[in-house]
């Protein structure tokens, strides 16, 4: 290929080089976000392959009771499996609380000569010590040791970050005696650490993964497809050129992609460059409750080559591509090539995508192995669908709009906006698209955020115990006088108003679920309970207790109940509300080492919910809009921009007829507003119906509602910038069909 001749093509005008610099800077920042995108998903991989070892659970540290071989015989009481050196016993607390945010604890107990090294500690810590992650140990030094320090011991180390999911992680590893562990809670023995991050969450978590980065990903291959087709006409006109002096359509289409390559290929590499000084302000992003180190971001020169190398060549063999299919001839003859009428045979991808989604959602109703392998790829394809479908239907319903605004135009800006719709509805569509699917993106992202952010919090009801309680049943072995001292100290802490001890038949088992529990008449209003019968002893379910009791349980008359013949089941703590008091009180029951089941308030456990997994990734289905609106607005203003400079000379000789700038801008905001607002409600719609059958087919429990104001304002935004890019290219309508500045060859 002549190299002259490629110059003269591509450098020729100070136009040339302005569209050049624009496909270069779409291109960069196409190349930015895709590369995040991936950094962002390896990084939450890799965060959570060095938290796998926090959910180890251990093999179970008795052995089993040996069933009866005759009527007359009993059952055998469990006996302890021994401790080796090869083992060491494990105890974790489910919910290690501090203020609102969820600790991870283990306690370990192993023998002198363990060979078990714990992840990011080594060798087991010494009774009365601890490791903690730095995140934690900063708080620990920052508050007072009564709310949170004195729950550990001395401080022995710092737990390296190797085995921390992210610098906020709140870990902590304490040493106990053998003693201590086996007369606590259930213990269990551990001789490995798993390696599966996910526990049972994995189809769930990857497929939300995987559908956040697919909402996202789409519309950067849309911004990228739409700057590289900038300036079509004013290419076709240099082709034209070198046509009629003998360049084969071969040659042209050569040099389409040469031009385009060049560009891109600046902007891929400005791209890269972009994302890695992006890195360390991405990985401040918190998703369920922690940073990602910025390491983790970093995803290989391969991964940038690949990157590079992919969108180089993607934009070379599209410029090709359309270069020849435009048919370009020699000056004289070119004229633009009419567009093929949309048929609604483009609902076809849309109506599929949403049969998948849908059949998706049925599978999770009939639960087997075959619908949990096919789950996962119809969610993931149909949404894939989805996406495609709405680009692919929105030329022909443009078109159906087009055709019934032309029979109804009144005022020439509208009767030549809507006829240029109707006669070329697929690249009218195409400059809206990207916003198209950004309000579609946002409304998925909305939708599945309100699964989160309509969770009713506990109230204070008669029946239930109070939100800013701490409640803990107490383990087997602990006298009444143990209990009793224990609910001394603690009413005599800041903020404790009163300590309950809850009396029953026998220890509180996992079996005993559901006996009652006794307390004294006098003490039920402080818990929450109004309606007192006229006895000096009352009971209540032991359901009073649990997490999940939303029904409020009443208060019955024991008149026969005698409390110094029970032994202590439960300690019910009623503070003043404030973070400090609940914190006390949580430290004084853990360091008091009398209970069964960890110190927590009613609404700890919604730190633990299943619905935490699409809380903490909430975080990024707000980013996902922000980046989607953002793309959006720029895929806007270029695609105006290249659809009014590919029509300069029509709108040049509308001026010259004596058309005002002002008729010229309405019929660029018509062409623009009418594609955008045939599918605005469209997009609306299948975002939260998408949305829906996203998080129900992952778990029907969860439901959508109405989104929080966060949606309504990235429509807000949305639209501004809609508005924003449209009216920025105003000023270039007046510049560019100035009768001053139309020419013809």
């Amino acid at each position: 290929m002549n190299t002259v001749l490629l110059k003269l093509a591509v450098t020729g005008s100070r136009s040339a080089i302005g569209r050049l610099a624009g496909v270069a800077g779409g291109v960069a920042v196409g190349v930015c976000l895709l590369l995040l995108l991936w950094g962002g998903w390896n990084g939450l991989d890799a965060r959570d392959d060095r938290g796998a070892w926090l959910r180890e659970m251990g093999a179970p540290s008795v052995a089993d009771p040996v069933e009866p071989t005759t009527s007359e015989e009993a059952w055998t009481t469990p006996e302890p499996v021994p401790l080796t050196v090869d083992m060491v016993l494990m105890r974790s607390n489910p919910v290690e609380v501090f203020r609102d945010r969820l600790i991870n604890r283990h306690d370990f107990a192993a023998l002198e000569q363990t060979t078990v090294t714990i992840p990011g500690v080594g060798v087991p810590p010494e009774p009365g010590e601890y490791y903690a992650s730095p995140a934690l140990q900063r708080l620990i030094a920052t508050v007072p040791p009564d709310e949170l320090g004195d729950r550990y011991g001395r401080f022995a180390g710092i737990i390296d970050d190797s085995a921390l999911p992210g610098p906020d992680s709140l870990v902590v590893v304490t040493g106990v005696t053998e003693a201590e562990i086996r007369d606590g809670r259930l213990p269990s023995l551990v001789s490995g650490f798993t390696t599966d991050p996910y526990g049972g969450n994995a189809s769930s978590y990857t497929t939300v993964l995987a559908l956040g980065a697919i909402a996202v990903f789409f519309p950067v291959l849309l911004l990228i497809s739409i700057v590289t087709g900038l300036g079509a006409a004013e290419r076709r006109e240099r082709f034209a050129t070198l046509r009629l002096i003998g360049a084969s359509p071969r040659v042209v289409a050569q040099l389409a992609a040469a031009e385009t390559a060049a560009p891109s290929l600046i902007g891929a590499v400005v791209g890269v460059v972009l994302a890695v000084l992006l890195r360390p302000v991405v990985a401040q992003l918190r998703i369920n409750g922690t940073r990602m180190f910025a390491s983790d971001l970093a995803t290989g020169w391969g991964a940038g080559i690949s990157v590079v190398g992919i969108v180089v060549v993607a934009s070379a063999l599209t410029a090709a591509y359309r270069t020849g299919r435009a048919g370009v001839g020699p000056l004289g003859v070119t004229q633009s090539v009419p567009e093929t009428i949309p048929r609604a045979i483009r609902l076809i991808p849309l109506v599929a995508g949403l049969g998948a989604m849908t059949a998706a959602v049925l599978l999770s109703r009939t639960p087997n192995d075959l619908s949990a392998k096919l789950q996962t790829p119809f969610l993931l394809g149909g949404f894939v669908l989805v996406l495609i479908g709405i680009v692919a239907a929105g030329p022909w319903l443009t078109l159906l709009v087009s055709r019934t605004g032309a029979r109804r135009a009144r005022g020439a800006a509208a009767v030549i906006a809507f006829n240029r719709i109707r006669r070329t509805p697929t690249a009218t569509f195409r400059s809206v698209s990207g916003l198209v699917i950004a309000v579609f993106v946002v409304s998925v992202f909305a939708g599945a955020s309100s699964v989160i952010e309509n969770r009713p919090a506990p109230a204070a009801v008669p029946g239930l115990p109070h939100p800013t309680s701490v409640n803990a049943t107490i383990s087997t072995g602990h006298t009444t006088a143990d209990v009793a001292r224990t609910a001394s100290d603690v009413e005599q802490l800041a903020g404790v108003e009163n300590a309950t001890i809850g009396y029953g038949a026998a220890a509180f088992t996992e079996a005993g679920a559901g006996r009652e529990i006794f307390i004294q008449a006098v003490d039920a209003p402080h818990l929450g309970f109004t309606s007192v019968p006229a006895t000096d002893v009352v009971a209540f379910d032991m359901e009073y207790l649990q997490s999940w009791t939303r029904t409020p349980v009443p208060l019955l008359p024991a008149s026969g109940a005698a409390l110094d013949q029970l032994v202590p089941v439960a300690i019910m703590i009623e503070t003043d509300g404030s973070p400090e008091a609940v914190d006390r009180a949580r430290t004084a029951l853990i360091t008091a080492n009398i209970t069964g089941t960890p110190a927590s308030t009613p609404v700890d456990a919604e730190l633990q919910s299943s619905a935490r997994l699409v809380e903490g990734l909430a975080v990024l289905a707000y980013l996902g809009m922000v980046i989607a609106v953002v793309i959006a607005g720029i895929s806007l203003a270029v695609g105006t921009a290249a659809a009014m400079l590919d029509r300069k000379k029509v709108l040049g000789l509308m001026r010259l007829m004596g058309m005002p700038a002002s008729a010229l801008r309405r019929i660029i905001l018509g062409e623009a507003a009418v594609p955008l607002l045939t599918v605005l409600l469209l997009s609306i719609g299948l975002g939260f119906l998408v949305a829906w059958l996203m998080v129900t087919g992952i778990n029907d429990a969860y439901h959508v509602s109405w989104p929080g104001p966060a949606y309504f304002m990235a429509l807000g935004v949305s639209l501004i910038l809609a508005m924003a890019a449209v009216t920025a290219t105003f000023g270039l309508v007046q510049r560019t069909t100035a009768p001053s500045t139309t020419r013809f060859a």
